[in-house]
């Protein structure tokens, strides 16, 4: 789901518009590319909702095990979907040249929560099953598992890539300043940019490269590398 890491290798999947050129450093990341504080408080109540709404369920069942069943499974049904809401990643690829950057990325949500779906009511449905054979007063529980394949059928497998994929290029040997913001494993190039040929002035333009934890001290010793000259701070950073 949203906390996973991408095993598929997309790299070489990509159409790099500069594929020509010798890559310096390419990797991929599953990662929230987005200021997380307002939906991570978001989830808060939505959890008290989840919490409900699981409760009322147990109500219909008429045996403690039958309760805990339908609450549970409804109140798990319910957070997952809220946190697919609320934890929304983008799966991101990066290639740097010797002056250029390409950057692809695309959100896997649909694709990764149908799959999710489809396999938990696989694995349920004959496990409620067997529950109902011994206690037919579960018959209700059947609910959340027939409910997941149908949401599952009605989502779709496909990939997510294929349709809302998106691609940026831009010049980072031009950057003047790095900021590194180790909580999230940040790495933060400002440079100056022309957002036109004509009229126009240029204007601080800064990209958000984001790194696996384990690979960020190796990112930034790079960029060290390769810019010399820009200046270097950590600190954190506004990720709109």
């Amino acid at each position: 789901m949203w906390f996973i890491q991408p095993k598929q290798d997309y790299i070489p999947e990509i159409p790099w518009k500069y594929a020509d050129e010798p890559a310096v450093m390419a990797w991929q990341i599953r990662a929230r590319n987005y200021n997380t504080t307002p939906d991570n408080l978001a989830l808060i109540p939505m959890s008290l909702i989840a919490l409900g709404g699981g409760y009322v369920m147990s109500l219909f069942a008429q045996s403690l095990l039958g309760s805990f069943l339908l609450g549970g499974g409804a109140f798990l049904l319910a957070i997952l979907i809220f946190m697919s809401v609320t934890h929304n990643t983008t799966i991101i690829v990066y290639c740097f040249t010797e002056t250029l950057a390409e950057e692809y990325s695309w959100k896997p949500q649909e694709a990764a929560a149908a799959s999710f779906l489809k396999w938990s009511a696989i694995i349920l449905l004959p496990i409620v099953g067997v529950l109902i054979l011994m206690d037919p007063s579960l018959v209700i529980a059947g609910i959340g598992p027939l409910g997941m394949g149908l949401m599952a059928g009605m989502m779709g497998s496909q990939q997510a890539k294929q349709s809302n994929s998106r691609h940026e290029e831009w010049t980072w040997e031009k950057t003047e300043h790095i900021k590194v913001w180790r909580k999230r494993s940040i790495i933060a190039l400002t440079y100056q940019w022309k957002p036109f040929s004509k009229n126009s002035y240029y204007r601080p333009r800064t990209h958000f490269i984001f790194c696996r934890a384990d690979e960020l001290d190796e990112r930034i010793q790079l960029f060290k590398e390769h810019l010399p000259d820009a200046e270097y701070e950590e600190g954190k950073v506004n990720v709109l």
